[in-house]
């Protein structure tokens, strides 16, 4: 239900904050006042299209919010915010704003959100009736939805779509298996090769960073040779000088000077520790000159290994790092491929088991389709003979399609006929736009009870007056009853029904124009009914009549508190 809107800088209205209550609000006022620019908000509100067109002139942008209560929202309006992971537990804000260049930016809750979401959210707490793009009876999908509403079939529809899920996924991946065993045979003995190839490398873990070593080592043989053994003759072997024959003469030195100062005497261990690690360090190198030996056949087997390795490698196109791995890969391919038969019948078998569920679910769906479709049709057709459409029928097709589909088998269409002797036709090409508002305004008022949403009509009383209209007044009021409905309207006998009125005046001082909106009175109500029945001149007539409309509709008393606020 919406709570509250404020409006800033769009069109005609500079600022306009206002409480909106239950009930059946009506907005009322001259032509031209600007009582549908608080419809055309809403509209931007719920997702439409808007450009730089709408801002106020000389400002820079225009900024819509309205505030919605969330206490009896539909299960649908609450999952997708929960998905989109926007917080909404009693109430959510919707705000639009759209700047004097034409960009749009629109938020829930403090959220920035795309237009696409907003329309998504809009369509469930909105819907604005009348010759306006919102109206969403023509939609093929909200017909269903609003049949399955009034029959109560959500549960059952919701568990229908929940089988069609289930069956399409069997469809899918029996279907991925099929293509698979199209060339199975083909694909079994390449896979069965590239495993014996694998498997007769027999590579082991860390072997391939072994080889390259050892042929790094091999293509290097002589530089380190020469390397180790001039390191081997400056540490120990040359006549002409080493450093373990300079070593040893230093420690003897010091040995014979450490009686003269005994502070000598500890660096002795050091230079003996030095002598010793240097004659060891010889004798390693001679031992590593040893193994440069090359042994021809190990050499080859190197390269013959490392070769096989990396033409595997290229072939499977992975690292050598990776090719041990890749064995793995393989087996588990070749396992599936070995088993895709088994699998593919298990698959079928459940793909049948799943589409029998399916198939038994959406014959009890459309059966009770059927039963709420002659029923929701009677209640429509009965309501348009005191909305201006006598001799008018209602009928709702309910045919079966061939295709399981994920709303059922059914293919939902609103039929109607606005005059005696003409054919039915899809609703979506009534051609009067008035005809249509009242038909809107009959099947949502048989639906009603099952809509929270904030029903907006936008001169939905247009090309009806007398009695009509006071029946339209008080259709308009049975939704108000059960949950909230907005109206623009011309008709004193459509505004005396309302629970609440505003009224809606433009002023201006020849070179600005706002727009005001007043929450009248009840004495206030008398007077711009009288108004609205006279025209600009009010007699006591038309006071008296207005009072007695009031009066007859049940209309709140003279203590009415009232609030003015300005846009």
């Amino acid at each position: 239900m919406l709570t509250h809107l404020q409006i800033r800088d769009f069109a005609i209205i500079d600022a306009l904050e206002l409480e909106v209550r239950a009930g059946l609000t009506v907005l009322s006022g001259e032509t031209g006042a600007g009582k549908s620019i608080i419809v055309d908000a809403l509209a931007l509100l719920a997702g439409g299209k808007g450009g730089s067109e709408v801002v106020r002139a000389n400002a820079e942008r225009a900024e819509l919010s309205a505030t919605f209560d969330l206490t009896d929202a539909a299960k649908s309006l609450r999952t997708l915010l929960a998905e989109q992971a926007i917080e909404a537990e009693r109430e959510l804000t919707v705000r639009r704003v759209i700047s004097n260049d034409g960009r749009s930016r629109g938020y829930l809750n403090g959220v920035s959100v795309p237009l696409t979401l907003l329309r998504d959210v809009g369509a469930l707490i909105i819907d604005i009736h009348g010759q306006h793009e919102f109206q969403s009876l023509g939609r093929v999908s909200a017909q269903r939805e609003l049949l399955d509403e009034f029959g109560k079939h959500t549960e059952l529809a919701e568990g229908v779509r929940d089988a069609y899920k289930n069956w399409l996924g069997y469809v899918n991946r029996a279907a991925e298996l099929e293509g698979r065993s199209r060339d199975r045979d083909s694909q079994l003995d390449r896979v069965r090769h590239e495993v014996g190839e694998l498997k007769a490398l027999d590579l082991k873990e860390g072997e391939v960073a072994q080889l390259v070593e050892e042929r790094t080592r091999h293509s290097n043989r002589g530089r380190l040779a020469e390397a180790a053994q001039a390191a081997v003759g400056l540490l120990y072997d040359s006549d002409e000088g080493n450093a373990h024959a300079t070593a040893s003469r230093a420690l003897a030195g010091i040995k014979t000077l450490s009686s003269v100062d005994q502070r000598l005497a500890k660096v002795i261990p050091m230079v003996d520790e030095a002598t010793i690690q240097i004659r060891e360090a010889a004798r390693e190198l001679s031992r590593y000159l040893e193994t440069l030996d090359i042994d021809p056949a190990r050499q080859e087997l190197v390269e013959r290994r490392l070769a096989a390795i990396e033409e595997l490698s290229r072939k499977h196109r992975v690292t050598t790092a990776e090719l041990a791995g890749r064995t793995q890969v393989l087996e588990k391919q070749l396992t599936e491929l070995e088993s895709a038969d088994n699998d593919l019948s298990a698959l079928k078998r459940q793909q049948v088991e799943a589409l029998e569920v399916y198939r038994k679910l959406a014959s009890q769906l459309s059966a009770s389709r059927q039963t709420a479709a002659r029923a929701l049709s009677k209640d429509v057709t009965a309501r348009m003979q005191t909305l201006g459409m006598a001799g008018g029928g209602f009928l709702i097709d309910v045919n079966q399609a061939n295709e399981p589909a994920a709303h059922g088998f059914d293919a939902i269409e609103f039929r109607v006929k606005t005059n005696p002797g003409q054919p039915p036709r899809p609703l979506a090409k009534v051609a009067s736009g008035g005809e249509l508002s009242r038909l809107s305004l009959a099947v949502q008022v048989a639906c009603s009870s099952k809509d929270a949403r904030c029903m907006v009509f936008d001169e939905v009383d247009s090309g009806v007056g007398g009695a009509v209209a006071e029946i339209v007044g008080r259709e308009l009021k049975a939704i108000g009853f059960s949950g909230q409905a907005l109206c623009v309207t011309h008709l004193p006998q459509v505004a005396s029904q309302g629970h609440h009125q505003l009224r809606v005046t433009k002023l201006t001082d020849g070179k600005t124009t706002r727009t005001t909106i007043t929450d009248l009175t009840y004495d206030e109500r008398i007077e711009e009914i009288a108004r609205m029945l006279g025209g600009k001149e009010i007699t006591g007539k038309a006071r008296e009549h207005a009072r007695e409309m009031l009066q007859m509709a049940g209309s709140p008393d003279q203590k009415a508190r009232s609030g003015k606020r300005k846009a």
